[in-house]
């Protein structure tokens, strides 16, 4: 026994030493749930989920639950951001860290409607990563920091789009993204720095939308 024991650490050791790399489910759906292939993960990842939520005029316009490797300081973190016209974004990630497992579902954050202070400028862009205005919107809950998250897609879909508006700080401490078909970036301010004037319509919402949805 004591030597089944010995190479039992020795293995374990041998794992640790080269960086024992996590295989975890990767799948897309608009469901709660999902089914995938195998991936081997880069080390520091483990296997995650995330479900995010997006409402356009306060109703929900769409869902999404993803599991694939995340990096290991992402894991158990949620957060939303806002926009005027009832246009919201809620997302939650959850982890665990054995070969193939699945993580417990994420939770996402509660709704509030108590101004907290802080006032953010608030664009939205449908075909680029930018945009600038001078229309501001009042943050409540614990969205108490300023958002420029801009997302491009390329490949067989291209799609560029940006938006301001209030968030969590938790949403700010997700690292951007940069994958082979997709770049999504947080970039969070104070609200202190002034813009030059731009646009911001509710057509630009639609067109947003039914450009993720199609």
């Amino acid at each position: 026994m004591m030597t089944s024991l010995l190479q039992f650490l020795c293995v374990l050791s041998a794992l640790v030493a080269s960086g024992y790399a996590l295989s975890c489910t990767e799948c897309v759906s608009p469901l709660d749930s999902c089914t995938g292939p195998s991936v081997t993960c880069p080390s520091g990842s483990v296997c995650g989920a995330v479900y995010t939520q997006s409402w356009a005029f306060g109703i929900l316009a769409s869902k999404s639950y993803v599991m694939s490797c995340t990096p290991q300081n992402q894991c158990d973190k949620s957060g939303s951001m806002s926009l005027p016209h009832g246009v919201r974004m809620k997302i939650g990630i959850s982890c665990c860290e054995t070969d193939g497992c699945t993580p417990t579902f994420p939770s996402l954050p509660r709704d509030s409607s108590r101004y907290n202070g802080v006032t953010c400028q608030s664009c939205m862009s449908a075909d680029s990563t930018w945009c600038s205005t001078s229309d501001t919107m009042q943050c409540t809950g614990e969205e108490n920091t300023c958002l420029l998250q801009t997302t491009k897609l390329s490949g067989s879909k291209e799609l560029a789009t940006a938006m301001r508006g209030c968030a969590t700080k938790s949403i700010c401490d997700l690292a951007s993204y940069s994958g082979s078909a997709m770049e999504v970036k947080f970039v969070c301010t104070s609200g202190s720095t002034g813009l030059q004037r731009g646009f911001y319509l509710p057509a630009v919402i639609c067109i947003f939308f039914l450009k993720l949805l199609i």
